[in-house]
């Protein structure tokens, strides 16, 4: 028979949630929590399903905080087994989102059950903050929840955030950080003209490349002793008619920065156009901020899941700052303190997605232990 967690999983992963599409899974999760004692408020921001479930009033305010959308599935036939049918295979669970990120959130429900059960009179407040925007243009999902929050003076001292943080086993690495993500679109003008004639046009490609080498050869900074150095790459970078003799009038370049709390949005604006500006380019330039940078340092949150991991698991965990962005970004900067922690990272995105059955139970049980840490 199935463990709760398990089943709880399997029924999220059978609901094709690809985002923003929620299908269901947060009316799953609102009627499970209901019978826990939760409050369900639910947030819609135009094709966005958000939940905001809390249970009591008091502070202090712990969130489990996640998305049921999940990134698309790709080819069929490239899968062992239909991406959206769960089906268990010498101890893995696969399906679309089994490790990101509705393993985690099967977690969350099943720790969050028991420990009430055990615990009716807590201290403090549960929520939890689930949307499904975070895979899609995080628009209208956990950014506008908190904007609601804040609105209304709704504060969250602790916050966990269920993304597959692991590598090699469950609980191994935690995100206390994650580093922030600034793009710019930038179009270089040059002349169209045909290429016998170089004298008579003026091509944005050869004008942009002595800028484009030193913006990747610049050092931003040093990093910390949380955050590697800021980095610079060049994401997508286009020019040209398709035709051999003809000089481009424009070239289209996109890049990135993941850059660290050493460094802001602003002055790495005002550094590239330096940059851009020495070298003599007409351009254009538009930047699109995806969020900041955030840490949580040394605090109750982090060491109560430090410990947790620890008792559960009998290993410890590395606290680490690298991959992607995830939603803490929005979360943070109201003064909550932050972590990641979730299953093993190696399948998400990809095709025959999965995650091991055992993780799963492992990760309800550290959930739970981290609650008994901080609400008792």
């Amino acid at each position: 028979m199935d463990s709760e967690v398990l089943a709880l999983a399997k029924n999220l992963i059978g609901r094709e949630s690809v985002t923003p599409n929620d299908a269901g899974c947060q009316q799953l999760m609102a009627d499970y929590l209901r019978n826990c004692g939760f409050d369900i408020e639910s947030m819609v921001f135009h094709d966005t399903t958000n939940m905001w479930a809390r249970r009591n009033k008091q502070g202090p305010l712990f969130c489990f905080a996640g998305h049921t959308d999940v990134v698309p599935s790709g080819k069929l036939e490239h899968w062992h087994t239909p991406p959206f049918e769960p089906t268990v295979i010498d101890g893995m669970l696969y399906g679309r989102g089994a490790a990101d990120m509705k393993g985690s959130l099967a977690a969350m429900l099943v720790a969050t059950k028991r420990f009430v059960a055990k615990h009716p009179e807590h201290k403090g407040s549960i929520a939890f903050l689930i949307t499904s925007d975070e895979e899609g243009p995080f628009i209208n999902g956990t950014v506008k929840v908190v904007e609601t929050l804040e609105a209304r003076n709704e504060k969250i001292d602790w916050c966990l955030v269920g993304e597959p943080s692991s590598t090699d086993k469950v609980g191994d690495i935690i995100k206390n950080g994650r580093r922030g993500s600034l793009t710019g679109s930038l179009t270089v003008h040059g002349i169209q003209g045909h290429v016998a004639y170089p004298h008579l046009a003026k091509n944005p490609i050869h004008l942009a490349a002595p800028a484009l080498a030193e913006l990747a050869h610049t050092r931003w900074d040093e990093g910390n002793q949380y955050f590697p150095p800021t980095s610079f790459q060049v994401a997508n970078i286009a020019a040209g008619t398709g035709a051999p003799n003809v000089v481009p009038g424009e070239l289209e370049v996109q890049f990135n920065f993941r850059f660290c709390t050493e460094s802001h949005a602003h002055v790495l604006k005002v550094r590239t156009q330096e940059i851009l500006d020495r070298h003599n380019l007409e351009y254009d330039l538009n930047w699109i901020l995806n969020g900041e940078p955030f840490l949580t340092g040394e605090g109750k949150l982090l060491t109560a899941t430090q410990d947790a991991i620890l008792a559960v698991t009998g290993y410890p965990t590395d606290p680490q700052t690298s991959g992607g962005t995830s939603d803490g970004r929005f979360i943070a900067p109201t003064g909550a303190q932050v972590v990641e922690l979730g299953p093993c990272n190696a399948t998400i995105h990809k095709v025959n997605e999965c995650v091991a059955v055992d993780d799963l139970d492992t990760l309800a049980d550290i959930y739970e232990q981290l609650l008994e840490n901080l609400l008792c």
